[in-house]
């Protein structure tokens, strides 16, 4: 058997088409997010799956998902740190509220599942964590600044642990989505961050990126021999200029 991929916000978008990918390549796989109904949806039809309940932002929780999956698996060898969360909105009206959740989720929520299966890969020498940040986490957009903040902190920490952990032959990698059509959106307040959003939207013709091909990426990504990592893929729409 393959070795065990943990992906976390599996139940739609990015994380949903990574699940699909790699279960049809025969990896065993650790499926986490907040919708246990929608994660038993992806989940449907693959063999060697495993579900469960997770914030990211709970450290035991995450932590005793990952251990129960490799007890039954082995060892974690890829980490998707797919969990995230998109609250559009201005600084001076967003609700404080929303930074918090943004932080925890997007950041907080990364390192969590990084300590969780980092040692261990050390000492194998072996395994990659891939943090899924955001080409706002590279640039600026309007309406996007908690958000903006969140994701150039993954970027910041990815790097930083790329550079601790090569000595250990562990791959840190990072991947950057511009605008894609994944759900999320549904969670903002704000109605004219979202106007604005759709205003954006529209120059694009109407459609975004497809998650799918995101997927693709990562598969690429993780296939390359374990001396080979890339580092960083900035993927986006052809026709999103920004």
């Amino acid at each position: 058997m393959k070795k065990l991929v943990v992906i976390t916000g599996a139940s739609s978008g990015f994380g949903e088409q990574i699940a699909k990918l790699f279960n049809a390549d025969g990896y065993p796989l650790l499926l986490l997010g907040r919708n246990m109904e929608k994660l038993a949806q992806v989940a449907a039809g693959m063999t060697n799956v495993l579900i469960d309940r997770v914030d990211v932002a709970d450290y035991h929780q995450f932590e005793t998902a990952v251990r129960k999956a490799e007890a039954q698996y082995g060892p974690t060898d890829l980490l998707v740190n797919n969990a995230g969360v998109m609250l559009l909105g201005n600084v001076q009206n967003q609700d404080p509220q929303e930074w918090q959740t943004m932080l925890d989720t997007n950041v907080m929520g990364v390192l969590n599942g990084t300590q969780i299966v980092l040692n261990d890969m050390r000492e194998r020498e072996h395994g990659t964590i891939l943090n899924m940040s955001s080409i706002a986490g590279k640039k600026t957009f309007v309406n996007h600044a908690a958000y903006v903040a969140s994701k150039f902190g993954v970027h910041g920490l990815s790097e930083t642990l790329r550079e601790e952990n090569a000595p250990k032959n562990v791959r840190i990698m990072l991947v950057a989505p511009g605008a894609a059509e994944t759900n999320l959106l549904t969670h903002v307040t704000s109605e004219s961050a979202l106007k604005d959003y759709t205003a954006w939207k529209a120059t694009m013709g109407g459609i975004t990126l497809d998650p799918k091909h995101v997927a693709e990426t990562v598969k690429f990504m993780y296939d390359m021999p374990q001396a080979v990592n890339i580092r960083e893929v900035d993927i986006a729409a052809t026709k999103q200029d920004a």
